[in-house]
């Protein structure tokens, strides 16, 4: 018994730092806001502890000192007032303490004035679509895990499915305004080194902000049940000091100046079948075997298979269609924006021509520009 009540009078009055230790506490993250949020928790966490140790105190006393072999005879009372009036305004003050800390902290989570970066999170299934204001940054972050991981064909990662392509990268020490939007369901941008989680609805725009305390790498995931992909969609951020993220946001610019008169000189090529199955064959990889599977099978009745499909053996006008611009009402999302002319043109080669489909058609970056036009 005195085991168990030392303990307990250790979880009431730790120090704030030894509370920090514990390893199954809240982490306290590393932005202004999760400090705000540890130190509400720990708030909260005291009261309640407090509030347990006097009530199961009373009663362990009442159970000790007023049983019945020691003579105790129960009263016999009801109806008091005062018991009544006790047991309503205590309760009320005890909430109207917890109350005042939880909104101001709340108030905080809101204040998204004076960001010095703003940055546009999209939800797509199933990955996540990054946008800079102001510095006309903008690329699809997913999964880096590779296939044979999932399919337990290899030793599984330190940081399986929590590793991305593009992770998103941030500056320390900065307000960072997040504007949350979804292009097909309902996501949640979810970081718990931020104390972020924030549904991405389509339609509508949620907003919050972070400021970064330490360097790092951080990582969490979408937290709203999304579709078959929903396991697949990691956030990994990379928090940078404000002169290295500068020096990045002015290597994706040039980056983004190189790939265009790259994608221009695409348009005059003609790849061969076999490079353009080669190149094909990574990208249908990382983009669609997830849903339409590695064979090309799909899964029955969820997503189609593309072997001896209607659209891999039929007309390349409605399969660029359909890569392109994806059709509406099924989870067969657009690649027009998140693909380069190239990278569309050798899927599509793939596509056509793996899997025994043997089109012998090859499809070049001049036929996905001129496509719709």
């Amino acid at each position: 018994m005195k085991q168990w009540l030392y303990c307990a009078l250790v979880l009431v009055f730790a120090p704030h730092l030894a509370a920090a230790e514990m390893p199954l506490n809240m982490t306290q993250g590393v932005t202004e806001i999760s400090g705000k949020v540890y130190d509400l928790h720990m708030t909260i966490l005291y009261i309640c502890c407090a509030i347990g140790v006097v009530v199961f105190g009373v009663m362990i006393y009442a159970m000790i000192n007023h049983r019945k072999s020691k003579g105790a005879v129960a009263a016999n009372f009801h109806e008091s007032t005062k018991v009544e009036i006790a047991w309503t305004v205590l309760p009320f003050i005890i909430l109207i303490l917890m109350a005042i800390p939880a909104t101001k902290t709340l108030v905080a989570m809101e204040d998204t004035h004076d960001a010095e970066l703003t940055v546009k999170i999209t939800g797509s299934q199933w990955k996540w679509h990054y946008s800079y204001f102001d510095q006309d940054i903008d690329f699809y972050s997913n999964l880096a895990t590779p296939m044979s991981q999932i399919e337990g064909e290899e030793t599984k990662g330190e940081n399986y499915l929590l590793e991305v392509d593009k992770p998103l990268v941030l500056p320390t020490h900065r307000k960072i305004r997040f504007l949350m939007t979804s292009d097909d369901v309902i996501h949640s941008w979810w970081l718990p080194a931020f104390a972020i989680k924030k549904d991405a609805n389509p339609g509508f725009i949620n907003e919050t902000w972070a400021r970064i305390d330490q360097e790092g790498i951080y990582r969490g995931q979408c937290a709203e049940l999304c579709g078959k992909g929903h396991g697949f969609m990691p956030i990994v951020v990379q928090a940078v000091s404000a002169a290295e993220f500068d020096t990045w946001v002015s290597s994706q610019q040039a980056a983004a100046g190189a790939a265009a008169v790259e994608a221009e000189a695409a348009l005059s090529q003609s790849l061969s079948l076999e490079a353009l199955m080669a190149q094909g064959e990574q990208v249908y990889m990382s983009h669609c075997a997830a849903c339409h599977q590695p064979n090309g099978m799909g899964l029955p009745g969820i997503f189609p298979p593309l072997k001896g499909s209607a659209v891999a053996t039929g007309p390349i006008a409605d399969h660029l269609e359909a890569v392109i611009n994806g059709r509406p009402g099924t989870a067969m999302q657009a690649f027009g924006k998140q693909l380069t002319a190239q990278e569309l043109a050798a899927v599509v080669t793939f596509e056509r021509n793996a899997w025994d489909n043997n089109t012998g058609d090859t499809v070049q970056a001049a036929d996905v520009d001129n496509h719709g036009k």
